[in-house]
């Protein structure tokens, strides 16, 4: 029984000079939660960014990007061949 008592004197003793050593302030603590906000904001953006290029630098964005461009085309070249005709017929 002693031995338990010894290291439950231990252990307070133990937390006591741990919580001794952490003199930080309640506005210390907010100001380093900010920075960890403002860190993780940062780092979100940059993996955002980074997620953004790599789909459109990749071959299924460009491939892409090339048949809304050619249907967009294609489209313009309808309307314009209707534009003509239907001024044509007045």
């Amino acid at each position: 029984m002693r031995l338990y008592l010894a290291v439950a004197v231990l252990m307070l003793a133990f937390v006591a000079y741990t919580e001794a050593q952490d003199d930080t302030s309640f506005t210390d603590k907010f100001d380093r939660f900010g920075q960890k906000l403002t860190e993780i904001g940062q780092s979100l953006a940059e993996k955002t960014k980074n997620a953004f290029d790599d789909i459109h630098n990749s071959e299924f964005g460009t491939s892409t990007r090339n048949w809304f461009s050619d249907a967009f085309e294609k489209m313009k070249a309808k309307f314009g061949e209707m534009s003509c005709c239907s001024t044509q017929t007045k």
